[in-house]
């Protein structure tokens, strides 16, 4: 419901504000804070809600995954199997990863004040997020398998 509710309150916030200038948006793709720099009216309520929302959804999701994360590290520690430490640290230290890469963009992406924002810092993190955190988990996977590391050791190699 939250993933259905927000956008359409911060939609309804959008349509409210006068846009005057250039219609071109210097971005990927249409985002709250390169749109909001076509808007010539007040944009204050809407950054506050951004931020609201930002905070309570983005990172109480992340904060949850991560105390998920220290309790699958506590029973990983209390396992006697030494492969079987290694095999799940190796899984959940590589999802942690892809984890961190992507609420660590969102959160400075959305939690950033506006004060001193950078549009050419804004492109990168977007672009982190939309494109490269995709692409970790194939390549993190793929990489795990021993026929595959072997073949690229003698690629590299040659």
């Amino acid at each position: 419901m939250v993933g259905f509710l927000q956008p359409l309150i911060t939609h309804a916030l959008i349509l409210q504000q006068d846009f005057c200038g250039p219609n071109v948006i210097d971005h990927f793709f249409c985002d709250v804070a390169p749109l909001l720099e076509l808007s010539c009216s007040g944009q204050t309520l809407l950054k506050i809600e951004v931020s609201i929302v930002a905070l309570f959804v983005g990172l109480l999701q992340f904060l949850f995954i991560i105390i998920t994360y220290i309790l699958i590290f506590y029973s990983i520690f209390h396992m006697s199997s030494k492969a079987g430490k290694e095999k799940a640290f190796s899984t959940c230290s590589s999802h942690l990863c892809v984890v961190c890469t992507y609420y660590g963009t969102l959160i400075i992406l959305y939690l950033s004040p506006s004060r001193g924002y950078s549009f050419s810092l804004n492109k990168m993190l977007s672009l982190i997020n939309t494109v490269v955190t995709p692409f970790f988990n194939p390549i993190i996977y793929t990489l795990r398998n021993q026929e595959i590391r072997t073949a690229l050791k003698v690629l590299l190699c040659r």
